[in-house]
This record gives C-alpha cells, structure tokens and sequence, in this order.
C-alpha cells in the first residue's frame, strides 16, 4: 500500500524542524537519523480523519451549496416501510408497464386504475375490464415464484361502475356548464358590439 501523504507531510516537517534545530545548535544533522523509515499500513482511524478532513475543506470552499433537492423534504418518507421501493419508482418515474414481478406491476395499475376506466365509453367495457383485473390479481395471488408478496386488492365490479358513471356524470356536468359559460359570454360580447354599433 503506498504511503498516507498527510502522514508522510507531516514526516517532512518534523525532518526539517529537527535538521533545523540541529544547525541552530551548531551541529552538523545527521542524515542517517532522517532517513525515512518504511511506510506502513494507514490505520482506518487515520484513513476517516483523511476523509472527514477532506469533506470539511470542500464545505469551506462552498462545493456542497445549491446542491438540487437542498432545503426539500425525501421523497417516499410515508412511514410505511415497503422493500421494494426502489423498484416501483423507478416503474412510476419510467412509466413502465408489463415489467416487475406482478406484486409491483398490479400496484401501479391499481393506482392507475380510475384513469383507465374514464377512458372507457361502454359499461360493458368498464365491467370487463374490472374482471380481467381481479383475475390477475388472484392469479397473481397464487402463483409461489417467489418475489414481493401481493397486497393489491380485487375491485367489486358493481362498485366500480357506480362510480364510472358518476365521474362520467360530473364530466358531463361539467362540460354543460362551461359550454353554457362560454355562450353567456359569447352572447355578452356580442350584446356589448350591438351597443357600440348602435351608439356609434
């Protein structure tokens, strides 16, 4: 192992302070004495003191400020402890799909599973769709491969497009409404020109 540079700087100084103080009392330095004795093994309390030294000297030159993500709070702090955390963000943040163990790929579509039925034009489809889920999920269930438990829950159909219909219903509402906005004040613009016309 080569030798530590901090201990061998320090080893220079003290050479020098000894050759130093020797001519200072009118003695000739002997070169044998300051002969450099072999290098040894860095211990690891010399090697921490190394790191920590370091670090603290990049803190002082300021390589640690406006650093992305300083000030905000972790990502995934919920209080829940899941195992496999790494691998479902990186299925969310890619949006992957089809890839992972079931256990991961069935909790993205469950969090995902409103979305995909609003896209949905026929309760037919909706109920479909549903039992296609559940299947997976009970299939998933039994399989014994290995990997992440399934925690996923099953959907009751009847529920489900219960609550398709009134999202649809809220759309549609909501829809009517902005329509009935938009030609209210179509039909104040086109009050407000009449009256410039009129006036002018």
């Amino acid at each position: 192992m080569s030798e530590d540079p901090q201990r061998a700087a320090w080893q220079y100084r003290l050479d020098r302070l000894a050759r130093e103080e020797a001519i200072g009392r009118g003695e000739e330095p002997d070169v044998a004495d300051m002969a450099p004795e072999p290098a040894r093994p860095s211990t690891q309390a010399e090697r921490s003191a190394y790191v920590e030294n370091a670090i603290q000297q990049a803190i002082r030159r300021g390589e640690f400020d406006n650093l992305p993500g300083a000030g905000k709070p972790l990502e995934g702090l919920t209080g829940r402890y899941d195992p496999d955390w790494w691998i479902r963000r990186k299925i969310e943040r890619e949006q992957l799909s089809g890839l992972g163990p079931p256990a991961l790929t069935l909790r993205v579509e469950n969090a995902q599973f409103e979305a995909h039925l609003d896209r949905m034009h026929r309760e037919s489809d909706v109920r479909e769709a549903v039992e296609d889920f559940n299947r997976r999920v009970i299939e998933a269930r039994r399989q014994l491969l290995g990997g992440p438990p399934v925690v996923t829950p099953t959907r009751d159909a009847g529920d489900e497009i219960r609550a398709w219909r009134e999202r649809r219903e809220a759309r549609q509402r909501q829809a009517t409404e902005e329509r009935a906005q938009l030609e209210h004040e179509n039909e104040q613009r086109t009050s407000r020109t009449r009256w410039w016309r009129r006036r002018g």
